[in-house]
């Protein structure tokens, strides 16, 4: 994939967290990892949103959190990305977000439970960052997020937002889609004042596994993109 089809996904993708609910003004970020050199990476611009990012407002950042190439202004988390990329070799795309079942459960202090399909991808799988709630604003609170994300898929940060990692654009979408999903099925379920018993374990991992196939990702991702483009037409 060149650089110019990584951009595109990129502003893709930005499209698709918009319409999927995931914006929040000019805030949140979404990045990817360059293929063919993992020490920078392409990130969203700071003051746009997610749905103005451009091939000619992109960004391409180091693992230090500099600018590397671009003219906009860089995000000043920069370094919940450029800390992730340098704990994580594994992981090619980083989304930063702040939707509101996500940061509801997070400000709770509570964990996610196993009530519904979506939560099972995040089944053991999700970190919990509380050092402060604040920006993420240095190279040393980014590596506090990075270490709270450890070796799972996302991380809450307490009342402030989601910081969700994949293997590919694809991938780190449909995830922090499907956290917001399950945060919002365990805020309502709780909010009725139901005891809901979680569901058994071995229907959780058989399921965990048969949704985190790359395959499932992409065909999520291409789906919620066609839709996007049919509205642009």
């Amino acid at each position: 994939m060149t650089h110019d089809e990584i951009k595109r996904k990129l502003i893709l993708a930005g499209k698709v967290l918009v319409a999927q609910g995931q914006d929040d003004f000019t805030r949140g970020h979404v990045s990817v990892r360059l293929p063919d050199n993992p020490s920078l990476f392409f990130m969203k611009p700071h003051s746009v949103g997610l749905d103005e990012i451009t091939m000619e407002n992109i960004l391409t950042i180091d693992l230090d959190g500099n600018v590397a190439a671009g003219t906009s202004r860089r995000h000043s988390e920069v370094y919940i990305h450029s800390e992730i990329f340098k704990a994580r070799p594994d992981v090619q795309s980083v989304i930063h977000t702040h939707p509101p079942y996500s940061v509801a459960l997070s400000a709770s202090g509570g964990p996610l439970k196993c009530y519904s399909q979506p939560s099972a991808l995040f089944f053991e799988a999700l970190g919990f960052y509380d050092d402060t709630v604040a920006l993420i604003r240095t190279p040393a609170l980014g590596k506090g997020v990075a270490t709270a994300l450890g070796p799972h898929r996302a991380v809450l940060l307490r009342s402030h937002g989601v910081a969700v990692v994949g293997a590919s654009i694809e991938e780190a979408v449909i995830n922090v889609i499907m956290l917001e999903n399950a945060a919002q099925v365990q805020m309502i379920t709780e909010a009725a004042g139901h005891s809901c018993p979680e569901l058994p374990r071995t229907d959780i991992e058989k399921l965990k596994q048969e949704i985190s196939q790359p395959e499932q990702f992409a065909i999520n991702f291409n789906y919620l993109a066609r839709r996007v483009q049919r509205r642009e037409k």
